[in-house]
């Protein structure tokens, strides 16, 4: 073992601290996010992002520029609304491409 512990200090699986470079504007929306999410820290919350990410390969960084495009539009009164299937098909679509 590297000497790494897990941070309870039991023994659970081994971590490993990263250091990660973000920029402050960015820093803060992640701190909103995970503190109106109800997350207890925004280590917890970047684990649950990242694990997130890697288990849902599916969710192309492609397929959430469609859906923040589709947000604006919707916001700006350019597009009209889809259902949720639409989305889901949009979806799909994104993940196979």
């Amino acid at each position: 073992m590297s000497g790494a512990e897990s941070p309870s200090g039991d023994d659970g699986p081994e971590t490993v601290q990263i250091n990660l470079r973000l920029t402050q504007a960015f820093l803060d929306d992640i701190d909103a996010t995970w503190e109106e999410q109800g997350f207890n820290s925004r280590s917890e919350f970047l684990r649950y992002a990242a694990r997130d990410a890697v288990k849902h390969p599916e969710f192309s960084r492609e397929g959430w520029k469609q859906i923040a495009a589709s947000e604006h539009e919707l916001r700006t009164g350019d597009d009209e609304l889809v259902s949720r299937e639409e989305v889901l098909a949009m979806m799909g679509d994104a993940a196979d491409d």
